[in-house]
């Protein structure tokens, strides 16, 4: 192999690492994040938020934690029957240039126990897991009703 051959190896081989890494480094957005502070001190509590995904690949929201409540976990709330019920989800995913929406009624975080009582205009913050293994830290706010 001659210098030249070794070179335009060499770049071929920087260019498709930087390709791989450029990808890994795409993160979903989340947009408008904040915790219904209900009327009462309770042991649950619901977040919402916009993630959105500006990445060319799929990403997929597995999990989320917070140092703020003992378990973070995403459900959804559904119709039945003419019933309002509510399941765990285990994975949410969002393609590419898509964006979900967590909101009263629908897909949202349910939050329980939180470690001390929260009040308006606090901000915890609670990391969402990616199916990758990443995470992505979102500041949400604490309010008394819809935004």
């Amino acid at each position: 192999m001659n210098h030249r051959t070794g070179m335009i190896g060499l770049a071929a081989l920087l260019m498709s690492c930087w390709g791989t890494v450029h990808a890994a480094e795409c993160l979903p957005v989340a947009k408008a994040a904040w915790v219904r502070l209900p009327p009462v001190a309770m042991p649950m509590m619901a977040g919402f938020v916009r993630i959105e995904n500006p990445c060319k690949t799929p990403i997929s929201i597995v999990g989320a934690e917070s140092l703020a409540f003992e378990d973070v976990s995403l459900h959804e709330t559904r119709e039945e029957g003419g019933v309002s019920r509510m399941r765990e989800v285990a994975a949410l995913p969002i393609a590419p240039g898509k964006a979900v929406e967590l909101k009263p009624g629908g897909l949202h975080l349910m939050l329980h126990g939180p470690y001390q009582p929260l009040a308006e205009g606090e901000k915890p913050v609670i990391t969402l897991k990616l199916a990758d293994g990443r995470s992505l830290p979102v500041v949400f706010e604490v309010r008394k009703g819809a935004p």
